[in-house]
């Protein structure tokens, strides 16, 4: 493909996202947090596709992740869903079975979620971006941390063993890579407490939602943004694997599944163990009567969206 034509492609999907975004989806989710007993936040909506959309513009434009917008809408040609096609909008979540605060990834739904700390007498808003996180040879390490670091224009020093990757691969790798439009980690980086992993922008924004990091947590260039300016050094950071969700919203019990990590594949097939432990733990000192065939069939759709099962 010559340059030209590379050129005229870039402005196609440039004017189809902005025509998507001024068309109201421009926004990040941001939600009021909802009260204690209380975990689900969002709707699910439906939008219809234009002729020159593809699902990953569609994703950006509505702050979705491509692998989650992709389940959401089985059947769909992710590349042409074609003029007046039905795109489901995965925009509601059970929230994460961590503490409020701060940040908290769960590296199944590849998601983040962040808690800002109130102004005075405002209420508490939860904030959430879709994310790219670490490839199963790269994972994405569980546990707490915290930012350390806020870097502006952030220089790449890839480690040897990328760089040794990317030479098995013939793409050899400077030891350095200046901050600027080829930089991988893009305009904005939140350094985290464990050293090598930031939470960072991408110079490939159509790769958000994947697991295509080596460890690191990659966000839209907006979505980064944002979070670099909100976010300070301090705040904490929980990244937790939770492919089962089960909260409550309006006295009903919600429940959301996401495809186990890939490394998690065997000890999960055919084991429904995790999901009934979520359910379990958001009914504790609660009585529910429990759909549990239905608990069952969405442990096995695994389509990310929030759904009732209870009475």
């Amino acid at each position: 493909m010559n340059a030209h034509r590379k050129g005229s492609r870039g402005a196609r999907l440039l004017l189809g996202l902005l025509a998507i975004l001024s068309a109201g989806g421009a926004s990040a989710q941001t939600y009021e947090l909802p009260p204690a007993g209380e975990d689900v936040i969002g709707q699910v909506s439906v939008v219809r596709a234009r002729h020159q959309d593809t699902l990953s513009d569609i994703a950006r434009a509505y702050h979705l992740g491509y692998e989650e917008i992709l389940r959401a809408n089985s059947g769909v040609d992710p590349w042409l869903p074609g003029e007046g096609t039905r795109v489901i909008l995965p925009t509601q979540h059970i929230l994460p079975d961590a503490p409020r605060v701060g940040l908290v990834l769960n590296l199944p739904e590849m998601r983040l979620y962040y808690y800002p700390k109130p102004s005075t007498g405002k209420p508490r808003t939860v904030v959430t971006f879709p994310v790219s996180i670490g490839r199963m040879d790269w994972t994405t390490p569980l546990g707490l941390t915290r930012v350390t670091a806020k870097i502006l224009n952030p220089v790449w020093y890839p480690p040897a063993s990328i760089r040794a990757e990317h030479e098995q691969e013939g793409q050899a790798l400077p030891p350095e890579v200046a901050a600027g439009p080829d930089n991988p980690l893009g305009q904005y980086a939140l350094q985290l407490g464990r050293p090598g992993y930031f939470i960072h922008g991408t110079d490939r924004p159509y790769g958000i939602g994947m697991r295509a990091t080596h460890g690191c947590i990659r966000l839209y260039p907006e979505d980064i943004q944002r979070l670099f300016e909100e976010v300070p050094v301090g705040t904490p950071v929980r990244i937790v694997n939770q492919p089962y969700k089960a909260g409550w919203y309006r006295g009903v019990l919600y429940f959301e599944a996401q495809p186990p990590l890939e490394e998690n594949l065997a000890e999960a097939k055919g084991n429904l163990t995790s999901a009934v432990h979520a359910v379990v733990s958001a009914t504790s000192g609660r009585a529910a009567r429990v759909d549990w065939d239905r608990v069952t069939r969405e442990a096995v759709r695994l389509h990310g969206i929030p759904v009732a099962v209870s009475d």
